[in-house]
Formats: structure tokens, sequence, C-alpha cells
């Protein structure tokens, strides 16, 4: 038998470790690759639960929290929305005056009529009751979708009756401006409060905002805002050395008023 030169496989390994390497660079990836200070394209169109055509921009004039989600989803997306529900309940700020939320379905294939199951099911278990147009639960067509969860950086893939994706919650500011991702089913309603006072820079805040942003900071890691103790620490510690001096200032212009007289 004749034996095959060893210099003649590797056209053959080249051509198989490409097309691997194809394959593999062309298999849909699951996950977030955050878009912070991008801006989501406001001229998309998704219909709302009462079957009305919206542009993004008639919803996100405030901020928003975005919830990308498919309706029939019991693992992830139900437990997301649970818990953004409790928040809501929860924080101090008034849902359809001071922020908003959007939940979309990222299946194209859903009706305006599921979303409203959705939407009543969750405003009628609210503690809190928020106006209608505070929580819209919309759906679109593929185009649409597709451009929203490639802004967002949003990456799902189909896999039987559903969709392998991410759960994550994206803040978003009253311009379109991506502030804030949180990512998983588990967090605190503080977590939501803060990512809703960063999208709302910029815009008129009461004092207890400002307060707050001072003292915490978002921690990258954990995906929580935890407390600044240096910033914190360094305010008090300059605070006190201006009230000291103050004082030094102070019984200098007395001693001296004394000895005047």
């Amino acid at each position: 038998m004749k034996r095959i030169n060893n210099f003649a496989l590797y056209p053959l390994i080249l051509f198989f470790s490409v097309l691997l390497c194809f394959a593999n660079t062309t298999k849909p990836r699951v996950g977030v690759d955050e878009q912070l200070n991008k801006t989501v394209p406001l001229a998309l169109k998704f219909t709302n639960s009462t079957g009305d055509t919206m542009t993004l921009g008639q919803i996100i004039n405030k901020p928003t929290l975005l919830t990308l989600v498919y309706y029939h989803c019991q693992n992830l997306c139900t437990p997301l929305l649970d818990n953004l529900a409790d928040a809501v309940n929860r924080i101090d700020l008034d849902a359809g005056r001071q922020y908003r939320l959007l939940t979309i379905s990222f299946d194209q294939n859903e009706t305006p009529a599921v979303a409203e199951k959705w939407k009543n099911r969750y405003l009628t278990e609210l503690h809190k009751k928020i106006p209608a147009d505070s929580w819209y639960f919309m759906v679109g067509d593929s185009v649409n979708i597709m451009a929203l969860t490639n802004s967002v950086g949003f990456h799902f893939q189909c896999e039987g009756d559903g969709f392998i994706h991410p759960p994550a919650i994206i803040a978003i500011s009253p311009k379109g401006i991506i502030t804030r991702y949180i990512l998983g089913t588990d967090f605190e309603p503080f977590d939501i409060k803060m990512a809703m006072i960063e999208a709302g820079n910029g815009m008129s805040q009461p004092t207890i905002s400002r307060v707050l942003q001072f003292c915490y900071r978002f921690d990258p890691g954990g995906r929580k805002y935890v407390f600044n103790f240096t910033k914190v620490f360094g305010g008090i510690l300059l605070l006190g050395v201006v009230v000291f001096v103050s004082i030094l200032l102070v019984k200098g212009k007395k001693k001296k008023k004394t000895e005047g007289e």
C-alpha cells in the first residue's frame, strides 16, 4: 500500500480547522453584551396590549426599566417580572410619574392578547396601584425585535418551543440612553431605585436622590449598589475640618474683639 505523504494531509487539516472555526463563530451567542451610554433606536415600533402601535420614543420619555421576555417562559421571565413587581411595591418612587416600566416580548409569534393577559395579571397583583400607562406590555415583529435586542446587546437563541436567554433589566434615560444593567432574577428593590435615579440624571431630582447618589456606588462585580464608605468618610472628614476651622476663626475674632476693648 502506498504510504500517504504527511504534507498531503495539511490542506485537509487546514480546511476542516477553518470549517470548525466558522461553525463556532456563526453559532448564536446567548448573553448580554452591555452597551452602556449607547442610545436605543426610539423610532422602533411595537404593539401594546390593546393592539395599538407605538414607537419607543412615545414611551421612553422618562426613566424607564426595560425587560425583554417571552410571555410563556416560566423559568426566568416569570421570576424576573415577579421580583420587579415586588420592587415596584416597595420603592418610594411613583411609577408613571417618576419612571416607567416597559416589557417587550422577543417572541415574534406572541400576540397583543397574550401581552394584555400578562399586563392584567401584574397590575392586579400589585399592592401599590399604578396607572395603566406606567407599565407597558408589548409585542413586535422580527425586524423591530432584532433591532432592539441588538442595540441593547441582548442575545437569545430559539430552542424547541422556547428560548435560551439571559435575565436582565435595562435602565434607560428619558433620552433613550442606556445607563445601567441589572442581571439575573435576584436583585433588591434598592437596586431598582438607584438605577432609576441614575437614569434620571440631568433632570430635577429631590434632595434625597442626590444624597443616595453620593452615598452609594454600583459594584460591577457583584452587580449591586453598595455603600461608598470612602466617599462618605471623606465627606464627613472634610466637613469636620471646615467646622473646626470655622470655630477657630470665630474664636480668633472674639479674642481680638475682647483685647480691643
